[in-house]
């Protein structure tokens, strides 16, 4: 009985998982949750720390291998301390809210490059406004499951730049 049983779950599996990835391909519009870290570089590593982020993206497929994607999140980056010439403090926290829109366009099956450009909204109590954005990136999708590295770069009052690793998974 355990072995018709085993034996009806695994080709109920079977089912489940060729059912999903023959819709996978079929569907034009996915959306999701990601997670990301950014790894400030230049003068941004001198004053802040490792950066993390929680968003929600979404993408439409246009043309063969040509996708719009498009993702709103949350980025906290904490100030480090600083010491200099007696005088000692730290640089504030940034809280930043980026909006990013653009294209993705898929090398091979599940290797893709993408740019994105957008606006970043500082909300912390010290520094506050708008700035804009640029980011670069190229990544890997594999059933949903979307792993990306990339570089950010905003713009206000100077350029912050950071490295970053996002993965996430659409729906």
């Amino acid at each position: 009985m355990k072995k018709i049983f085993l034996a009806f779950a695994t080709m109920l599996l079977v089912i489940c998982i060729s059912s999903q990835s023959s819709q996978a391909q079929l569907k034009r519009f996915s959306i999701g949750p990601f997670v990301e870290a950014g790894f400030p570089v230049g003068k941004f590593s001198d004053t802040h720390e490792t950066g993390y982020g929680i968003g929600l993206g979404a993408d439409v497929k246009l043309v063969a291998g040509l996708t719009a994607v498009g993702s709103v999140s949350y980025f906290h980056f904490g100030g480090k301390s600083f010491n200099t010439g007696g005088v000692s403090g730290d640089y504030p926290d940034y809280n930043v809210v980026p909006i990013r829109l653009g294209l993705r366009y898929n090398l091979v099956s599940i290797l893709y490059v993408k740019v994105e450009g957008g606006t970043v909204q500082y909300t912390g109590k010290n520094y506050n406004g708008i700035g804009g954005l640029v980011a670069p990136g190229i990544g890997i999708r594999i059933l949903g499951l979307d792993v990306e590295g990339k570089y950010e770069a905003w713009f206000k009052d100077g350029t912050r730049g950071f490295f970053g690793l996002k993965a996430g998974y659409n729906f």
